[in-house]
């Protein structure tokens, strides 16, 4: 499975960590970015990383600023795109089983690193319901 990845400055270092975490657990990571500390634009890394989701690129998406709000935003911009900003597992449990959702956002400095990875752990590993009406209710989400 193909991961995108993304962050701004805010999200730098918990992106980083997410990356390696995914990395040990044998996926493949595509990282757009950002490349360090300095400040930067949200939008532009967070709708890269979701534009690879969108495409076929990558199979899904983790995205990280500050609070996951701003980046989460810029992600859902993209057609075809899910984007939950989670907090903990549960969310992250609820909106791949419900929602069919296919872009996580984290908040870099809203939540700890063990907790970051229990929620990208548990948002990776939970398949679709493919219920009826959660089939029903995505595609709803998807008309223009």
């Amino acid at each position: 499975m193909k991961i995108a990845v993304g962050s701004d400055h805010g999200g730098f270092e918990m992106k980083e960590a997410v990356k390696l975490h995914l990395e040990e657990r044998g996926f493949e990571v595509i990282d757009f970015g950002t490349n360090s500390l300095s400040s930067c634009d949200y939008p532009q890394f967070g709708k890269a990383a979701a534009k690879a989701v969108a495409s076929g690129q990558a199979d899904m998406g983790v995205v990280v600023c500050t609070t996951g709000i701003g980046i989460s935003i810029a992600a859902n911009k993209v057609k075809g795109v899910r984007c939950a900003l989670c907090s903990e597992p549960l969310s992250a449990k609820m909106t791949r089983l419900h929602n069919n959702a296919n872009v996580l956002a984290l908040g870099g400095k809203m939540i700890g690193e063990n907790l970051a990875m229990e929620i990208v752990d548990t948002f990776i590993d939970t398949p679709f319901s493919e219920e009826e009406k959660h089939i029903r209710r995505v595609s709803q989400l998807e008309e223009d």
